[in-house]
């Protein structure tokens, strides 16, 4: 059994890989920080086959070379996480072109192309399952996240209606919708990261990575792995202007 991890050198996808090892998959290992080097090598060390990508998945020909690759090694990937992702919180109007470019790129059209391939080669192979990061941030399109909440709720949209098309077929899709994990994306401070997992504002990765594998397994569509915000859902997508307004005001300084 082998699992394609993207964006695996730190965070969520750090975990993801762990776990997915301390479960038996051997791992491909994908990111564009070269410490996945390092991920793969810590694995291989512990006797799990492992071995790294380092590539820019935010490149419209990112996705045929992974899969290249995949093939050209004769890997059989029974489990695909699609994990890399990119952080944007700025007006649209003050992001830079590049950055559009990069996140729609890497969220929307790299991830679909990775569940193309790699659905069609797990239907060919038997079967197989696919998790796609989406984002908690699709409920809540503030100003400053218009960028990044739009692109991961594409990801939401084509998860579920993908894993209709294929669950027939032996694949399972599963769409996760995390909201506060303290890693480094949202560009927090490590006090700050401390501060909110002590609050309940945060949930460890490992914690995420596993309820996310969690859902996976038990071929879940869609979850939001911190349960208490699930609450918080009908709330947040229908906040009156005057306090999305107030927000806007008030995190300006923080937008970049």
């Amino acid at each position: 059994m082998t699992a394609l991890v993207t964006g695996a050198a730190r965070g969520i996808g750090r975990e993801y890989a762990l776990q997915l090892a301390s479960k038996g998959y051997g791992l491909v290992l994908v990111d564009k920080n070269p410490d996945v080097l390092d991920l793969a090598g810590e694995v291989a060390a512990s006797g799990v086959s492992a071995r790294a990508i380092v590539s820019d998945l935010a490149r419209e020909s990112a996705a045929f070379e992974i899969y290249d690759d995949v093939i050209s090694h004769g890997d059989r990937i029974d489990v695909l996480v699609n994990n890399a992702g990119e952080f944007s919180f700025c007006d649209i109007t003050e992001v830079g072109v590049e950055t559009i470019r990069r996140i729609i790129t890497l969220h929307n059209l790299t991830l679909t192309l990775m569940n193309r391939l790699f659905a069609e080669a797990m239907v060919s192979g038997g079967g197989g399952h696919i998790l796609n990061m989406s984002s908690y941030s699709i409920w809540m399109p503030l100003p400053g996240l218009a960028l990044y909440s739009a692109s991961k709720a594409y990801v939401k949209s084509f998860s579920v209606a993908f894993s209709k098309e294929v669950r027939r077929r032996g694949v399972f899709v599963t769409a996760v919708c995390p909201a506060g994990v303290a890693t480094d994306l949202y560009g927090l401070s490590p006090r700050f990261q401390s501060l909110g997992l002590k609050a309940g504002a945060l949930i460890t990765p490992a914690s995420c990575a596993r309820r996310a594998l969690r859902a996976l397994f038990r071929h879940r569509r869609c979850i939001v792995p911190d349960w208490w915000n699930r609450l918080w859902i009908p709330v947040l997508t229908h906040l009156p202007d005057w306090l999305e307004d107030l927000i806007h005001r008030k995190t300006l300084k923080y937008q970049k």
